[in-house]
C-alpha cells in the first residue's frame, strides 16, 4: 500500500509540475504550428496548380497545317481535373482551420487560472491518498473528481497534438513533402507551357505594303529592258513559291509543336491526380482521424482512472466503518 500511494503521489507532482513549466504546451503549439504551416503551404500550392490549369482550360490554338484550319483546345479533358483541384483547396482550407483552432484551444487550456485550479485540485488528491480519513469528507472526494477532469482540459489538446505529430512524423511527413514538391513542379511547368502557347499564338504583324511604284515620265523602255524585268518577275516568283513552301511546312510543324504541348498539359494535369488524392488522405488522418482517435483513448484512460480511484475511495471508506 505505501508503494502504491508513491507512485500516485510522484504521478501527481509530476502532472502539476508540467502544468507549471508549460513545456507540454510549447511543444504542442510548436508541432500545431509547423502543421498550420504545412497546410497553408500546400493550400498555396493547389491556389497555384488551380490557376495555371484554369489558364490552360481556356486555351484554344487555332492553326493552319497544309492551309486546313484546326482547333486546339484540351478545356473538355481538363475539365474534371480542374474540379478535383478546387475540391483539393478546400479540402486543405478545412485542415489549415483545423490546426489553426487546435492553437486556439492551446491558448485558452495553457491560461495559468486553469492551471492554479489543477493545482489546488492535484493538492486535494495528495491530501486524500496520505490522509485517509479525508475521505469521509465529501468536499475532498468531488474535488478528487474535479482535478481528473481538470487534467483532462489542461492536457487533452497538448498530449493529442504531440502524439498526432509523432505519428505524422514518423510515417507520412517524407511523403507529404514529395508530394507536395511534384504538385509544385507540375504548376510551374503547366505555367511555362501555358506561356510557350500564347508566344506562338500572338499575331504576326503584317510587314509594311509596299509602295507602288508612280508611273514616270519614261515608262516606254526597250524591248531588253522589258525583258530582263520579266526574267526579274519569274525570280521573284520563285522566290515566293519558295517561301510560301517553307511557311507552309513550319506552319505544319508548329501545329504538331502545339499539340504536343497541349497534350503535355494534359499529361501532367493527369498525373497530379493521385498526388492530390494522397495529399487530401493524408490531411484527412493528420486533422481529423488522428485526433480524434488519441483523444478517444485519452478519454478512455481517465475514465478508468476515475473508476479505479472511486473504487480506492469506496474501499478505504468501508475500512474506516470497521
Amino acid at each position: 500500500m505505501p508503494y502504491s500511494k508513491t507512485l500516485r503521489t510522484i504521478a501527481l507532482l509530476l502532472i502539476a509540475a508540467l502544468a507549471i513549466s508549460g513545456t507540454v504546451d510549447r511543444t504542442s503549439e510548436d508541432y500545431a504550428r509547423q502543421g498550420l504551416n504545412r497546410a497553408l503551404a500546400t493550400f498555396a500550392v493547389a491556389r497555384a496548380l488551380n490557376g495555371v490549369i484554369s489558364v490552360a482550360k481556356g486555351t484554344e490554338v487555332a492553326v493552319e497545317p497544309g492551309g486546313v484550319g484546326v482547333i486546339l483546345a484540351p478545356g473538355e479533358v481538363l475539365d474534371p481535373i480542374h474540379d478535383l483541384i478546387e475540391r483539393f483547396s478546400g479540402v486543405m482550407l478545412i485542415a489549415a482551420s483545423s490546426l489553426g483552432l487546435q492553437m486556439i484551444v492551446l491558448s485558452i487550456t495553457s491560461w495559468w487560472g486553469l492551471t492554479a485550479l489543477l493545482l489546488g485540485a492535484l493538492f486535494i488528491w495528495l491530501a486524500l491518498i496520505w490522509s485517509p480519513r479525508l475521505i469521509e469528507n465529501t468536499l475532498f472526494r468531488v474535488g478528487s473528481r474535479i482535478a481528473l477532469m481538470l487534467i483532462f482540459v489542461r492536457f487533452a489538446v497538448p498530449l493529442v497534438i504531440i502524439c498526432t505529430n509523432f505519428i505524422f512524423g514518423a510515417f507520412l511527413q517524407t511523403e507529404q513533402d514529395s508530394l507536395t514538391k511534384d504538385l509544385t513542379a507540375t504548376s510551374l511547368a503547366i505555367d511555362a507551357i501555358n506561356t510557350q502557347l500564347e508566344e506562338a499564338t500572338d499575331p504576326i504583324d503584317e510587314p509594311p505594303a509596299s509602295t507602288p511604284e508612280t508611273p514616270s515620265a519614261e515608262s516606254d523602255r526597250s524591248g531588253v529592258v522589258n525583258f530582263w524585268e520579266g526574267l526579274a518577275n519569274v525570280g521573284s516568283q520563285i522566290r515566293q513559291s519558295a517561301q510560301d513552301f517553307s511557311t507552309a511546312v513550319a506552319d505544319w510543324y508548329n501545329s504538331i509543336n502545339l499539340a504536343n504541348k497541349i497534350t503535355e498539359i494534359q499529361d501532367r494535369a493527369a498525373a497530379s491526380i493521385e498526388n492530390i488524392v494522397r495529399l487530401i488522405a493524408i490531411f484527412v488522418l493528420q486533422t481529423v482521424i488522428f485526433p480524434v482517435g488519441f483523444l478517444w483513448l485519452f478519454v478512455e484512460l481517465l475514465k478508468s482512472a476515475t473508476r479505479q480511484s472511486i473504487s480506492l475511495f469506496e474501499t478505504r471508506s468501508t475500512n474506516l466503518e470497521k
